[in-house]
């Protein structure tokens, strides 16, 4: 991916910088710079990630798995819960009181985030960093 984005500012180099040396010394100072700072983030996340486990808390550390408990106890309700009582209830002849709705669209951004939908998982599954 990183290739993807330097291979244009290898193109530019070609145009602004005649001297070829200086050019290739150029491309390979910009692909290092760009994968030392993807290093530098993913170890910073790892060491963010160990304190998160060493937690003591049953939910196992902090904001992540409480932002996921809350996703799917919310996700649980609206497509089991809710219509499994609107049935039940229908069923026995009683009448169906307000059920609160919520903002599905903004839930799945965050519980897609959170399962790794996004394009990073996808990408790591097709370099096979995960198996």
């Amino acid at each position: 991916m990183i290739d993807k984005l330097i291979n244009p500012i290898s193109t530019l180099l070609d145009k602004f910088i005649p001297d070829a040396t200086e050019r290739q010394k150029l491309a390979h100072e910009i692909a290092t710079m760009a994968e030392k700072n993807v290093h530098e983030i993913s170890m910073a996340q790892i060491e963010v990630n160990k304190t998160e486990a060493a937690s003591n808390s049953i939910f196992k550390g902090g904001w992540r798995p409480f932002i996921g408990w809350v996703c799917g106890v919310a996700f649980a309700y609206h497509f089991v819960l809710q219509p499994f009582l609107i049935f039940v209830l229908t069923t026995l002849g009683q009448p169906v009181p307000y059920l609160p709705e919520f903002d599905m669209a903004s839930l799945m951004t965050v519980l897609g985030g959170l399962l790794g939908l996004g394009g990073l998982r996808t990408f790591e599954k097709y370099k096979g960093v995960t198996k």
